[in-house]
């Protein structure tokens, strides 16, 4: 099971209505599984500012977390995916070396 896959099962479990998991690797880092994006959907999110949505995701996925370098989160409820209907395109990397 790649990375991907595994991050997509953990943050099934925030019953999202939408989930997105894309693995941006190629952007960043050579042959590297390392970076990737989530866009995520789910009612859990209501009520919640962006810090502890985020601090919801890392709890979800654990100690994953410290197996790739970078997860870049879009999150959002029903509602607010309602009225954006996509995430912002994620910046191409401004280098830094071998992440």
């Amino acid at each position: 099971m790649s990375m991907q896959q595994r991050i997509e099962r953990q943050l099934a479990t925030l019953t999202p209505q939408h989930l997105q998991v894309l693995n941006e690797s190629h952007m960043h880092s050579r042959g590297q599984e390392s970076h990737y994006k989530a866009v995520i959907v789910s009612d859990q999110f209501a009520g919640l500012n962006s810090v502890k949505r985020h601090q919801k995701v890392y709890a979800t996925l654990g100690e994953m977390m410290g197996q790739f370098h970078a997860l870049a989160l879009h999150t959002y409820t029903p509602e607010e995916w309602a009225q954006v209907g996509a995430a912002p395109a994620s910046p191409v990397c401004a280098g830094g070396g071998g992440h």
